[in-house]
């Protein structure tokens, strides 16, 4: 080991390049054995850093590799059932210091230190096998791409406003597109003071997306290739939602026919409005498959208002499994890390004179208030039910059953009811209903009451 070393670019690169093909057992260096031991996601990176390169964990503000400006990165991806590739976690890049971050622009950041390059090494995860046999497949010294950086820039200055305006303790990844502000520590309970608050905020770190690295890793490792939205553009966008609500904005107040008839749209399936607003865009596809929503996690949402305003129809959201509500604890579960990282593009049309017409669109992701209070309460006295097996409280003449799951009188939120109305497709119950005997239920999943959901537009409105 020479801690003394200097790396060049080309030599970081090198060795990243000779790695490809091992396992980290295979690497034979002489710290691995006690690293297995007490081993951590962490571990494959101080493999690397004391006993690949050589230079000894360390916690500084610069680069890695300083005199090169290049950070290194051990992260890993996974090959999914239906054979497709995912990041397995999001890129953690450095410790946001809410006490000294916010006096500092984008370019003259400790982010921009870490993040500059970065010398991304990828190993392949797979479930049940030794940590000392997963295998480096790939390496990428990445810089932001020219028409990402733009929106990364905007991503930083809206989790800098954030700290300026004492928000801190609100700050989500749903926040933002590209670069994320997770929370890191021992626990999600690690508080830590911000300057322009006497409130507490988690303790966040500077990322890259789980959704984004999963683009890299399809994009870099798998070949895929997907349709950009910012290609369409001669400018490069500052703000993606900003540039994208005014490229719609010819097309508001057009019906549904109209814009069928104009984009030659026959399809009725229910993602129709989906390819509607794609056409628009000069996409072919769904924009949900498109490059920038896939890295940033947008979730598209069709919302139907009625002339006086009313939303008649709750929004549904993917079914939970029962077995892996029963286990999880909140900020641990599928539905915290959904509403916590997902952003939300609602297509909204609008009753006019009979007709639905295209009004606009909006982006919305969860408060955190609303999160860990309305919806953790819901989510709770789901897992409660099913735990308690007590699952079905009746069922009427027509054979209709009710639940004991929170309905939309449980608060004015969200509630839980069937995913899906063919009671064929059930999920799996950890505890037996004690009233049916079933071991199986109806697929569920969380709803956003109508009236939240009517909420949240007029208030975009204003």
């Amino acid at each position: 080991m020479n801690k003394d070393k200097v790396y060049t670019k080309e030599e970081v690169t090198s060795i990243a390049k000779s790695l490809i093909g091992k396992t980290f057992g295979e690497l034979k260096v002489k710290s691995y054995e006690e690293k297995l031991e007490e081993y951590n996601k962490g571990s494959y990176g101080h493999i690397l850093e004391e006993d690949v390169y050589g230079y000894g964990i360390n916690s500084n503000k610069k680069a890695d590799f300083e005199e090169a400006g290049i950070e290194l990165k051990v992260t890993p991806y996974k090959r999914n059932k239906k054979g497709t590739l995912s990041a397995k976690e999001r890129l953690v890049i450095t410790i946001i210091n809410f006490m000294e971050d916010y006096k500092y622009d984008f370019y003259n950041s400790h982010l921009y230190d870490k993040s500059k390059y970065m010398q991304i090494i990828w190993y392949l995860w797979e479930e049940n096998k030794l940590p000392k046999d997963f295998l480096i497949t790939n390496e990428l010294l990445y810089s932001y791409p020219d028409k990402d950086l733009p929106i990364i820039l905007n991503d930083y200055k809206i989790i800098i406003d954030k700290i300026k305006e004492g928000k801190a303790d609100e700050i989500s990844e749903a926040d933002t597109m590209y670069l994320g502000a997770c929370t890191k520590g021992a626990n999600a309970k690690s508080l830590r003071t911000q300057p322009f608050s006497e409130k507490k905020a988690k303790q966040r770190a500077f990322c890259l997306k789980t959704s984004y690295m999963t683009q890299l890793v399809r994009t870099y490792i798998g070949g895929e290739k997907s349709d950009s939205i910012i290609d369409k553009f001669d400018k490069k966008p500052i703000s993606f939602e900003d540039v994208l609500i005014k490229k719609l904005k010819t097309y508001y107040g057009k019906s549904e026919l109209e814009l069928r008839s104009m984009f030659n749209v026959k399809s009725n399936a229910k993602n129709v409005f989906e390819l509607l607003v794609a056409k628009m865009l000069g996409i072919d596809g769904k924009i949900s498959k498109t490059d920038e929503f896939l890295k940033a996690n947008i979730t598209p949402k069709f919302i139907r208002v009625e002339e006086d305003g009313r939303i008649i129809e709750s929004m549904s959201f993917p079914c939970f499994e029962f077995d892996r509500i029963a286990v999880d604890e909140w900020e641990d579960s599928e539905t915290y890390e959904y509403f916590s990282t997902t952003k939300f593009m609602f297509i909204i049309f609008k009753m006019k004179n009979g007709v639905y017409c295209f009004d606009k669109i909006m982006f919305w992701n969860m408060p955190l208030n609303i999160l860990n209070k309305e919806l953790k309460l819901v989510w709770e006295k789901t897992k409660q039910v099913v735990l308690s097996g007590n699952i079905v409280s009746s069922i009427n003449e027509r054979g209709i059953r009710f639940t004991n799951f929170p309905t939309k009188d449980f608060n004015d939120y969200c509630h839980v009811r069937p995913h899906t109305t063919n009671s064929s497709y059930t999920n799996h119950l950890p505890v037996k209903d004690n009233y049916t005997g079933c071991e199986e239920y109806t697929k569920h999943c969380f709803w956003l009451n109508n009236t939240y959901v009517k909420k949240i537009v007029e208030e975009k409105n204003e």
